[in-house]
């Protein structure tokens, strides 16, 4: 017990490392852990006291355990037997596909990441780009609906920046956990996304084995109580116009509720744009036919600094409103213990219709696209006030209709759409399609037809407007 041991120096140091690495995983990190841990508690706790809807346990666990928790589901086991069965493979082959979905869909939500850095970037890029208007009623709606709902945010789909307009407008609520595409699965994005509650949606390749562990993941979050923001329409609208509802995650979020249990409340939102930053982008796709959104990293991250060089010199101007409205919200208990998917689905769309905000480059865009000849900012005024009388929409606030048709003709005319001629402004015939895309976001309110004609006429011969907008 006492000889003496001769061993080359490189052993010796090979074995202090083992030996401080045992130590650092037995002693040292689970005190670190537990050090952090108990000032992430505290951390929020004190967030959960501002919030309207405190973070819910669900959402602050770890993620190994609701990994765990999920594929070990019963509904997932037996759809993991299902398909070693079908494609003829073992079982624990299957369950480690199971295994790799459930990593993939379960986010890696981070309190400080989402609080302290991503509402903060969103709130900074949002009033960067825009003139954000929030309805005044917005507020009263969130906090009207029972602290014990799942409430569950239903929006339209017109731009990325919705996801960035949404995380400011609800970061005095709640934490939000959005469904997002496979576009947000790259390097480090994916893993800054995670970070703020996100889950990723595969739209294509899905099989059995996938839709039930992402079922499960969605019916696990709703029961835990997890604001939830999901886009129904299932991706950007390439025409302008708001689409009817893919039922999938609204299938998943209803199969999983039962009568007499958490109630779920789905807030139906309207978003719109006097310019969206994709729109040449998604006219291209459209016109094509399919949906490959030829958007390089290089031309944006491009686009990025010149907007950060001109307005560091002072010269940059805002895109203009991007304007957000909720709408009534929709008790899923209000349906019965049997809901229809598809009577669920056709409301929450004819709400988020009904309340789009009228905003006025798609006003404009729409009377000059109508017009055989040109108008005048006065007339095209005149224009947007019976527009919005006749059709019972509202302006996000009230403002100067002169100075507001002044500016949306003035964004038109730089994106090359319309040009200034003798007696006004006039469409360009490469601007055709930009002029549709806009005018069709609100194209559910307008006249039509015979109805159509009369309202430019009478907007032609008005010599001015006043400032009508309702709020």
């Amino acid at each position: 017990m006492t000889s003496t041991v001769t061993m080359p120096l490189w052993v010796l140091l090979l074995l202090l490392a083992f030996a401080a690495v045992t130590f650092a995983s037995h002693f040292l990190f689970p005190s670190v852990r537990w050090f952090f841990r108990r000032r992430l508690e505290r951390a929020v706790a004190r967030l959960n006291a501002r919030l309207t809807r405190p973070i819910e346990p669900f959402k602050l666990a770890r993620r190994s355990d609701m990994i765990q928790r999920l594929v070990y589901h019963p509904d997932v086991t037996r759809a993991i037997v299902a398909y070693a069965a079908k494609n003829h493979v073992r079982e624990d082959v299957a369950f480690e596909k199971a295994r790799d979905y459930a990593r993939e869909i379960v986010p890696s939500f981070s309190a400080f990441a989402y609080f302290s850095f991503g509402t903060r970037v969103a709130n900074w890029l949002a009033n960067l780009l825009y003139d954000v208007r929030n309805d005044p009623r917005n507020a009263a709606i969130i906090e009207g609906i029972d602290k014990d709902a799942t409430m569950i945010f239903i929006m339209n789909h017109r731009s990325n920046m919705d996801y960035v307009l949404v995380t400011t407008l609800a970061a005095q609520s709640s934490a939000l956990s959005y469904a997002v595409g496979e576009w947000a699965r790259v390097w480090p994005l994916s893993s800054l996304i995670k970070a703020m509650g996100a889950y990723f949606i595969r739209r294509r390749g899905r099989g059995g084995l996938y839709r039930t562990v992402l079922a499960r993941y969605v019916q696990m979050a709703t029961t835990g109580g997890v604001t939830q923001a999901i886009f129904p329409e299932g991706g950007l609208t390439v025409d302008g116009k708001v689409k009817t509802a893919k039922l999938g995650l609204l299938s998943y979020l209803v199969e999983g509720w039962k009568p007499g249990g958490r109630d779920v409340v789905f807030v139906p939102i309207a978003i719109n744009y006097d310019r969206v930053l994709e729109d040449r982008i998604l006219i291209a796709a459209g016109a094509r036919g399919d949906r490959r959104f030829n958007a390089r990293a290089s031309v944006v991250l491009a686009s990025f600094l010149r907007i950060m060089w001109q307005q560091m010199r002072g010269r940059f101007g805002r895109f203009g409103t991007a304007a957000v409205v909720f709408a009534q919200p929709v008790r899923l208990s209000d349906y019965g213990t049997a809901p229809r998917l598809g009577d669920l689905g056709r409301d929450l769309m004819g709400r988020i219709e009904a309340a789009m905000p009228v905003v006025y480059v798609p006003v404009v865009a729409h009377l000059l696209q109508g017009s055989d000849r040109p108008m005048d900012e006065a007339a095209l005024a005149a224009g947007a006030a019976q527009m919005v009388e006749a059709s019972g929409a509202t302006m996000p606030r009230e403002d100067d209709a002169a100075c507001e048709v002044a500016r949306a003709c003035t964004v038109l005319a730089e994106r090359q759409a319309i040009i200034a001629v003798p007696g006004g402004w006039q469409t360009v015939p490469g601007g055709k399609s930009l002029l549709n895309y806009y005018a069709n976001s609100i194209a559910h309110f307008l006249p039509h037809s015979d109805d159509e004609d009369a309202v430019l006429h009478d907007a032609a011969a008005a010599p001015q407007i006043s400032a009508t907008a309702r709020s």
